[in-house]
């Protein structure tokens, strides 16, 4: 079992060596240190959470307008987030990741059922997103 081990190990390693895997990695910290995006994040948070105390609360002392203009807010905050360079880039960066990562894990899981580890491989299933797609043809 110590063999297998030391193998995953060494596929961590190389994963982290992969182009898909620094690209991400750097922009995440690139994400992480902007300072304005970490702050609409931040508001973004504390909007849904005064979204979900106000809906909780019981129908007759539930704020209607109240909930209507925080939604609202959110929903300006959830845009200027995912407009940012810096966390488009890294979405970006994240859904090409993904996309690798996707691919070992079915490769391993399909193997672990008895499939042949040189045809395993990942069949993505299509999102109606061509952003993100490896490509239907």
């Amino acid at each position: 079992m110590a063999d297998i081990i030391e193998l995953a190990r060494a596929l961590g390693r190389q994963l982290q060596q992969e182009e898909a895997y620094i690209r991400y990695s750097l922009a995440k910290q690139a994400a992480d240190e902007d300072e304005e995006l970490q702050k609409l994040i931040n508001e973004f948070g504390s909007v849904r959470n005064e979204i979900s105390l106000e809906t909780s609360k019981p129908e007759e002392e539930r704020d209607s307008a109240k909930v209507i203009s925080l939604n609202k807010d959110m929903r300006k905050l959830y845009a200027k987030i995912m407009t940012n360079e810096r966390m488009m880039n890294y979405n970006d960066a994240k859904d090409d990741f993904d996309i690798i990562f996707k691919r070992i894990t079915a490769i391993i899981q399909q193997c672990s059922q008895g499939e042949d580890p040189d045809t395993a491989d990942y069949t993505p299933s299509c999102t109606g997103s061509c952003g993100t797609c490896g490509g239907c043809g």
